[in-house]
């Protein structure tokens, strides 16, 4: 039988939490309010850790769910992220018109990203970046695998669409 220890096991997935949950609410307060509101549903819970197959797809279940209702108790407009999720990116730009220009295009996708459905975009965040794989997705969102692949290419082809709309139109 596994030890489940609040500090190995859940602590350090407060990033990917935070990630997920500023992908769905929009909005940096929010997502670090339902994180913590996470960490504390999860910390209530304790008793129930050994049964726990995967303490990532609970934290995720939990924090989806958290993040879901706060939209729905603010019924918040769509607002963009900001740069920090760049922070983390390679810059192979040279010069500063192709620093900008990348910049720019970074900030479309971001923007098209968050006018798709909460369904799209949370399979997109957890499987383009976050890396996890289909199935914890899908248990993590309470859905098949079917479900999971169709709304990313869903989400995927969104995405080029609009953006292949945009470059044409030069705006």
């Amino acid at each position: 039988m596994k030890t489940v220890s609040f500090r190995n096991d859940v602590l350090p997935l407060k990033n990917v939490l935070y990630r997920f949950a500023l992908r769905i609410t929009l909005n940096h307060e929010d997502a670090e309010d339902v994180v913590q509101d996470t960490l504390i549903k999860v910390w209530n819970r304790r008793e129930r850790w050994q049964e726990i197959e995967s303490m990532e797809a609970f934290c995720l279940t939990i924090c989806r769910n958290l993040a879901l209702d706060r939209i729905r108790r603010k019924d918040q407009a769509n607002t963009t992220l900001d740069e920090t999720e760049l922070s983390g990116q390679q810059d192979t730009a040279s010069d500063p018109y192709e620093k900008m220009q990348l910049r720019d295009r970074i900030e479309q996708v971001r923007k098209l990203i968050d006018t798709l459905p909460e369904k799209q975009r949370s399979c997109m965040q957890l499987r383009d970046f976050e890396g996890k794989p289909y199935k914890e997705i899908a248990e993590v969102l309470d859905i098949s695998e079917e479900q999971v692949k169709v709304n990313i290419f869903r989400a995927r082809q969104a995405i080029k669409t609009k953006y292949q709309e945009l470059e044409g139109y030069g705006l």
